[in-house]
């Protein structure tokens, strides 16, 4: 008796729990606030089918489940022994084999349907406007627009969130492990396809809202697109564990008008035509320790601290690195150290900035080594000359 009481007791808890499962579902894959208790539509013609197919499956099963517990409990109640139901004694019913066969084949077709049209609208990357590769690293992402008119724009988005409010010494922002220095800015109105990459370790990129989630894996291409229809900042995280700072790897999609997408792609290839030409310039020690603290402040400060204490990466303060042979430091910020979390950041951040990280982490932190790194200096260690 005490096994049946069980038994039952699940099963009335059993549709409680598939809708809690569902509800808190919901609110993870539509990156919602805590009282939503369903996925969003998101801004694409892709995510309002995905919405709903979702709700269409939804009331299927919410139908199948109370038709299913009511004569299940109207049996429960009408027939038990109290009443003096005396049970009956039969053995197959060809009926109701063939019901039970035919119903669920029937109701399984009419969920293939509508599932099936929606996962060919959403594999159909033909007629894309525009291409973006996103590469993942650990622990930020590369995008680089392919079309003719976005030639030379490439850049790297990184957390932005500051450290104080990582370690809880400040209050937390609105946007808190959601905000990046350089989000992607695509325009409206136009399907953009996305061709999703990963440098070292699995990842997977993954913007609720845009109905975009594919993983980025190495060695291979991956391919996804998006419609946005409504002007916005749509936000996303990494999905797919890819190691001990997974949390800090957000994702920003800023889309724009035309018009104002037109300007930003024409200030990024004037950038990157200043940094072409920044390439060929002599810089003053001043102006390298300018530069090269905030790029040490958004790619190194996290591991090697605030002020090269070390931390989850080795002291930069009187290291044997940092004061020591500058062919050997060039080499290590290039290609990192394999098998630990120096990553390379060679391809990270650009020859000039690499010229004046190196130079800032040669004279800050009571290194004082006098020594400067020219562009030209990285350029030449990356062809293997190695000539200061």
């Amino acid at each position: 008796m005490v096994l049946k009481a069980n038994r039952l007791r699940k099963l009335a808890l059993a549709p409680v729990l598939m809708l809690l499962s569902l509800a808190s579902a919901g609110v993870l894959a539509a990156g919602g606030k805590v009282n939503q208790v369903n996925m969003s539509p998101g801004a694409t013609e892709i995510g309002q089918s995905i919405f709903d197919l979702h709700m269409l499956i939804f009331w299927i099963c919410v139908i199948i489940g109370a038709l299913v517990f009511g004569v299940m409990f109207y049996s429960i109640y009408y027939h038990r022994k109290s009443r003096g139901v005396t049970p009956s004694t039969f053995h197959e019913s060809t009926k109701v084999e063939i019901a039970w066969t035919v119903v669920p084949f029937l109701i399984l077709i009419g969920m293939a349907v509508p599932a099936t049209s929606t996962l060919l609208e959403i594999y159909d990357f033909d007629d894309a406007e525009m291409d973006i590769m996103v590469t993942g690293f650990q622990w930020r992402w590369k995008y680089e627009y392919l079309n003719e008119e976005g030639e030379n724009v490439v850049f790297f988005s990184s957390l932005r969130t500051p450290q104080s409010e990582i370690r809880n010494a400040e209050a937390k922002g609105e946007h808190y492990l959601l905000e990046v220095d350089e989000p992607m800015v695509i325009p409206v109105d136009t399907k953009v396809r996305f061709l999703v990459t990963a440098n070292d370790v699995i990842h997977s990129w993954w913007v609720p809202e845009l109905a975009v989630k594919k993983d980025a894996i190495p060695g291979f291409i991956n391919e996804t697109w998006t419609r946005v229809s409504t002007e916005g900042i749509y936000r996303g995280q990494c999905a797919e564990l890819c190691g001990k700072d997974h949390g800090f790897m957000p994702i920003v999609v800023n889309v724009v008008s035309k018009e104002d997408y037109a300007e930003w792609l024409d200030e990024k290839q004037a950038q990157a035509a200043q940094v072409s030409e920044l390439m060929a310039q002599t810089f003053t020690l001043d102006e390298l320790m300018e530069r090269g603290e905030t790029v040490y402040d958004r790619n190194c400060l996290a591991c090697h601290g605030a002020n090269g204490e070390g931390g989850v990466g080795t002291p930069i303060a009187g290291s044997p690195i940092a004061t020591g042979d500058i062919d050997a430091h060039l080499e290590i910020g290039i290609n990192g150290v394999p098998g630990t979390a120096m990553q390379a950041f060679g391809s990270q951040i650009n020859n000039v900035e690499m010229a004046a990280v190196i130079t800032y982490q040669r004279n800050a932190f009571g290194n004082n080594m006098g020594d400067m790194v020219q562009p030209i200096d990285v350029y030449n260690h990356k062809q293997g000359q190695g000539e200061n």
